[in-house]
This record gives structure tokens, sequence and C-alpha cells, in this order.
């Protein structure tokens, strides 16, 4: 059967070819009984708009490029911050009529790719996920005048709109539950600092010791569960009687535990964990963690709404979300 055309819907509306075209371009210009009759049309003859050519008249591609800056070997691991917020940001997209369009720039040469994609018009905007310090998408991005936003702040001084959440304020939380419980070598396991997440996080600790008399036991890891075992390892060698550690990420917490139990510490008796995030897992945790609850769902739902209204001009929009993080009290600290 042959394809429903533009011309075919106009004769069956009773209306003209240019009045059925602004209609299903969804232009306000078209009174709502005339709407209501081409739409019927529409219905009727089963007519399919041309993607191609609806973009020409309406220069939109109804596409956003989540755009992540990570290798697949880290996208697609244990760690749920990936798979929670792509699959987060499409509902909401979805929900918008959007499609997503996803992007792994974990190399040089796939930064170059994603440019190439993001500056020939394929997509309406872009949503940038973990970035690094070093990343140069957010400043090429920026120069292409396409709406972008960022999940998190970027570690480099763009105008680009963000949603983050209070990493400080929820890594004093942690670190203030730790001195309450009487706690007294508290040690932190940070996240990468490279990443805004991880230098925030560390601030948090910090800022949260500086009043006491305590001293920073720092060490370092890459939010994966290896790099938390490997750096509590590295604590437990650096000071042996520390009896408390926050750990900027629930992922490196699980390891961290791990590597206690092998090194025959008992948690909490004697060394108190806080991890951050509190993903699913944390509950399940041998024994269950206490962490605080970073809003991964609503951070994503929240980006892409404020993608969405730089899309329909919103100069507001611009303006940073910061959400609010919550301690999570369990049986490891």
């Amino acid at each position: 059967m042959k394809r429903p055309t533009l011309e075919a819907v106009a004769a069956r509306a009773g209306v003209s070819r240019a009045t059925v075209s602004r209609v299903v371009n969804g232009q306000s210009t078209v009174g709502p009984e005339i709407r209501d009759v081409v739409m019927r049309a529409v219905r009727e003859l089963g007519y399919v708009p041309n993607s191609a050519a609806r973009s020409l008249v309406t220069q939109r591609t109804d596409s956003i490029a989540l755009v992540v800056s990570e290798p697949p070997t880290r996208v697609f691991s244990d760690d749920p911050m990936f798979s929670t917020v792509i699959r987060s940001a499409s509902v909401e997209l979805e929900a918008a009529d959007k499609q997503v369009v996803l992007m792994l720039s974990g190399t040089a040469q796939s930064h170059a790719r994603v440019e190439r994609y993001i500056a020939s018009g394929h997509v309406d905007g872009v949503m940038l996920i973990s970035m690094h310090g070093a990343d140069p998408l957010p400043a090429a991005i920026t120069r292409m005048g396409v709406p972008a936003v960022s999940y998190g702040r970027p570690a480099v001084p763009v105008a680009l709109p963000y949603v983050d959440n209070d990493n400080v304020g929820g890594a004093e939380k942690a670190v203030r539950h730790l001195l309450d419980r009487g706690r007294r070598r508290i040690a932190t396991i940070a996240g990468p600092q490279d990443m805004i997440g991880g230098q925030d996080r560390l601030t948090g600790y910090r800022k949260a010791l500086r009043d006491s008399d305590r001293r920073s036991i720092v060490a370092v890891g890459d939010f994966t569960r290896e790099s938390g075992a490997t750096a509590m390892r590295q604590l437990l060698e650096d000071d042996p009687q520390l009896d408390a550690v926050f750990i900027a990420n629930d992922l490196m917490a699980i390891g961290a535990i791990q590597a206690l139990r092998h090194a025959g510490r008992s948690v909490p008796d004697d060394v108190a964990i806080v991890g951050f995030d509190d993903i699913e897992a944390a509950r399940y945790t041998d024994p269950p963690l206490t962490t605080v609850r970073h809003p991964i769902i609503e951070q994503a739902a929240a980006m892409v709404q404020l993608l969405l209204s730089l899309l329909e001009g919103d100069e507001k929009a611009a303006s940073p979300v910061i959400l609010p993080t919550e301690l999570v009290i369990r049986e490891s600290a």
C-alpha cells in the first residue's frame, strides 16, 4: 500500500496542505476545531509524518544526546549509577516525546566523534554525565551554542547549566554522625580528584573534622569496588588504629568492608563505615551500610526538565539546581 501523503490528509479534512503541515508540526496558529478535523483525518488514513521533512520545517530532530564520558567497561559495569541515570533520563524524555541517543566518550577519538555528531545538528540538546577535569566536551558544546545540561557541576569553568546534589553537605553529615558515635580516628576513601563529586565529598569530610581534634587520614579510589578494597588496605597500613571510615561512594564501601573482613576487623565494632549514594546493594551488605542518600533518579529527572526548559527558550533555566542529601543510618555505623 502507498504511504498516505500530506495531500491525502488535506483532501480528507477539506483543508489546505499548509494547514495540515502546521497541525502535524505542532504549530499553534490553527484553531482547535480545524485541528480536530485534521487529526481525525490523520488517524483515519494512518498518516505518519516524514521525520526528515518535519525536521526541515521545525528545525528540530526531537533527539537528545546522553553523553557519558567513560569507557564501555565502566558504563556497563556493576556500578548502578550509570544504568539508573540512563533509565531515569530515558523515561522522562520519552514522556516528552523525545528520543535518546546514548553516546560514550571515554577516549580522545570518541570525544572528536561526539563533537562532530552534535555539530552536525543530529540532536536538539545534550546531557553530559560523569565528566572529568580535562574533558573538552563542555567547552566545545558551549561554543556550538547547542542547549546542554550537566549531571553534576562541571569541573571546568564553563557557562553550562547543571543539576547536582549537596555533596559537601552530605559528606559533612556522614562524618558528624561518626563523631557523634564517639569515633576518634576517622579516615576517608575519597573519589577521583579530577571529578567534582570526588572533590566535594573530600571537602565535606575535611570541613567536618576541621573544628575537632581529629586529623585527616585520606586514601583515594576511583569509585569502583576494587579501588575501595585497595584503599582500605592502604589505610590499615598507614593507621592500624583507625576506627571509622567515610567512603565517597557505596561501591567503594562494599569493597572496603570486604577488605576489613579479610584483615580480621569487625564492622562496626572495630571500624564503622559510612558510604555515599544509597544504592540498592547498600541494604544487603553484611552489615547493612549506613550511607548518604544521593537522589540519583530525581537528579536525572531534574536534568531532563532543565534541558527541556532550555529548548523552550526559558532563560531562567540556566540557574543550577542543587538537590538535598539525606543520611540513612543502618548497622555499619
